[in-house]
């Protein structure tokens, strides 16, 4: 497992593969089936596995922690970068950064606080967790206005952060002040489009961005590497062409929950038996939703494997 410091190589090697987090009948961290579902992302080129918002690290308790981070090191072979998430509540964050303090992942990605939080309490929080874990997070950028922009450039300037995933949706992604304002605070390549397949063209092409998150990668990941060589290198038609396959469960994920599909599609596809989801999040149980899903999954499984043999 790589355990260095976080580089701007190691946000660019590889897609961030944002996966659910499989478990077995009776709700336990599976090992074998996140093995399973590592090793299916593995043989597509992905080598970075960020358990956050598609895990539902939310719903994670703080005893349940220690043994979830044995699972992830697991399944990281070789340099493979495990990626947990910590909080998002501030008292639990702490609680989190403890145990890391004594692990050797060298960040962790803190969740996005809603409710009971402001701009100036945020970026006092996120810098306090930092300095209990005793290294640099990254910090899951998801709403408008969740940080001031000199508290945000502060924090990286300080060491508290050693990148920001954004995950703030636009109607059009090539039109975005809020990203646009981060970027004159933080380096374009300290910042990872972080909505999935959706966007990363738009983020790429206009803004500068080189990485970027998916959740689908989980079931096509030949292809979605495939996006990030494009993006890399500036061929951002091809980008464009590759994502058209992800669209029909991007979204199916938009209309029915990012989680609860990924997590039903994962297992679908044939890919890890994902288990059970954790309240208070409920399972997709429709019919006809979980058909579309098999069928749209099953689809871009067969897409991946199509450039699996084009490429051999």
């Amino acid at each position: 497992m790589k355990t260095s410091p976080v580089t701007v190589r190691d946000l660019r090697r590889s897609v961030l593969a944002v996966p659910p987090l499989c478990r077995d009948a009776d709700g336990m961290v599976s090992l074998a089936e996140n093995r399973r579902l590592t090793a299916h992302l593995r043989a597509g080129g992905v080598t970075t596995h960020m358990w956050g918002g598609n895990a539902n690290i939310y719903a994670l308790g703080v005893s349940d922690f220690p043994a979830f981070l044995d699972v992830a090191e697991a399944c990281a072979v070789g340099d493979e970068w495990a990626l947990p998430s910590i909080g998002a509540e501030f008292g639990k964050a702490m609680d989190q950064a403890a145990i890391l303090s004594r692990r050797a992942f060298p960040t962790a990605m803190i969740l996005p606080m809603r409710g009971v939080v402001d701009r100036r309490g945020a970026a006092r929080g996120i810098g306090m967790v930092a300095a209990k874990m005793g290294k640099p997070l990254i910090v899951y950028y998801k709403d408008s206005g969740y940080l001031d922009m000199a508290d945000l450039k502060a924090l990286f300037a300080d060491g508290s952060l050693c990148a920001l995933k954004y995950g703030v949706l636009t109607p059009d992604a090539a039109v975005d002040p809020e990203l646009g304002k981060i970027l004159k605070a933080v380096p374009p390549d300290l910042v990872i489009s972080g909505s999935g397949e959706l966007p990363v063209v738009a983020h790429a092409e206009t803004f500068g961005l080189r990485a970027f998150t998916s959740g689908c990668v989980c079931i096509a990941p030949r292809l979605s590497m495939a996006i990030l060589a494009a993006i890399q290198s500036g061929d951002f038609a091809r980008a464009r062409a590759i994502r058209e396959t992800f669209l029909p469960l991007e979204h199916a994920r938009e209309q029915h929950s990012p989680i609860k599909v990924l997590h039903a599609a994962v297992g679908l596809a044939g890919v890890a038996a994902t288990g059970p989801l954790q309240p208070m999040l409920s399972e997709l149980t429709e019919p006809a939703v979980l058909d579309a899903l098999g069928r749209e999954a099953k689809a871009l499984l067969a897409a991946n494997e199509t450039m699996k043999v084009a490429a051999e």
